[in-house]
């Protein structure tokens, strides 16, 4: 009996999270459903999941509307370009507070990471004085700049370094490998999981991001595609398919990503709370 409960209760959570899983994916079915119909058929009822006549025209519609080549562009240049900074300095700073002993280092790895608990409206208006001082505003270096330290990133990283045996780094120093050393040699290979987490997170987030670029970008020459995705609803409101085709298009680079370093996200999650 045991047995037969023990199949019955897993057939029913996949069940469960197969339900789930489908009414997550909803919205975004119905998202590419109606980028591929005409305007008078996206609200029509009952719901057409699959368009009879698929309008593949919509996605080339919409690199004429607006400049989305340039705000994909842009989109593309500070995302690569923040990720790859937040994974050197939050590898860089993780390493140090979890393997390299000083004075105040939990104290100070703690100050850190209360910051994660301030609200960004906060410090929002500091950071836009201090940008506009610099004459950074209306630049894609004022969001690059803003955003190339994550507190999260830092916090994720140590907890997954906290899981390397201290006998590995110690033979490594006893053999003379100094910290640069320790750090480029051992730990960013063995670190692999945990930094191509970091990167799906940081990809993500920085590619999503409105507010920053709604503040601190003026002129269409160095709006990002989020920005350019409400311009567009402004300017078209009513045509819903074009608006669903330019979502699409948006998400695209996020999947990519993800299913590039999947393989590494499930096992970098799991092991990054292992110890701490």
């Amino acid at each position: 009996m045991s047995i037969v409960k023990d199949k019955f209760g897993k057939v029913a959570l996949y069940m469960l999270l197969s339900i789930i899983a489908f009414v997550t994916l909803l919205p975004l079915i119905w998202m590419l459903s109606a980028s591929l119909k005409l305007e008078s058929q996206v609200f029509s009822v009952p719901i057409q999941w699959i368009p009879q006549d698929p309008q593949w025209s919509n996605y080339a519609k919409i690199w004429e509307k607006i400049p989305l080549a340039l705000f994909t562009f842009n989109s593309v240049k500070i995302t690569v370009i923040v990720t790859l900074i937040q994974l050197a300095t939050s590898s860089f700073a993780a390493y140090g507070f979890s393997k390299c002993k000083f004075r105040g280092r939990d104290t100070l790895f703690l100050c850190y990471i209360i910051t994660i608990a301030i609200p960004w409206q906060v410090y929002m208006l500091p950071q836009y004085i201090m940008m506009n001082k610099l004459h950074l505003v209306d630049t894609h270096w004022s969001i690059i700049l803003l955003q190339s330290f994550t507190a999260f990133g830092v916090f994720l990283l140590r907890q997954f370094y906290q899981s390397i045996p201290e006998d590995l780094l110690e033979a490594a120093r006893i053999d003379g490998l100094s910290e640069y050393g320790i750090y480029t040699r051992i730990i960013l290979p063995l670190s692999k999981p945990a930094l191509a987490s970091l990167t799906i997170f940081s990809f993500v987030t920085v590619w999503n991001d409105f507010m920053g670029p709604m503040i601190y970008f003026n002129s269409t020459k160095v709006k990002t595609i989020q920005l350019g995705i409400r311009m567009f609803i402004s300017q078209y409101s009513a045509e819903y398919n074009l608006i669903m085709a330019a979502s699409v298009v948006a998400l695209v680079p996020v999947f990519v990503i993800y299913l590039a370093f999947q393989r590494f996200f499930v096992e970098g999650i799991a092991t990054s709370g292992l110890k701490g």
